[in-house]
């Protein structure tokens, strides 16, 4: 498995990669703030669809930068969310405020 990392794509899409995990997420958390505040206006686009491995962490990161992005007043859409993150969402209740793609939640949305 690999170490955590956000990348930045064209068109506003932040890629989520590797583990996320308690020694991951500080590092992330701080990368993703400043790469959502570096570009406005845009829609953020938060792909989760090479995430390893997540933990409630992972879930945490994302509530964090759709609050950047909100504070930016950037729209956001989270895209291709593994199935141990749609869990923690489903069981933590919080699939009713992600913002996720319909390939994203299957037929449980």
């Amino acid at each position: 498995m690999n170490d955590g990392r956000i990348e930045s794509l064209p068109g506003g899409t932040l890629c989520l990669l590797g583990v996320l995990d308690l020694r991951t997420g500080p590092v992330l958390r701080e990368q993703g703030r400043g790469l959502i505040c570096a570009e406005k206006g845009a829609t953020l686009v938060l792909d989760c669809s090479k995430v390893e491995k997540s933990s409630s962490v992972g879930l945490s990161l994302l509530l964090a930068f759709m609050r950047d992005a909100r504070a930016a007043q950037r729209p956001v859409r989270i895209t291709g969310m593994p199935a141990d993150m749609l869990e923690i969402a489903r069981v933590s209740g919080l699939l009713d405020i992600l913002p996720l793609d319909a390939a994203s939640t299957g037929s449980d949305t």
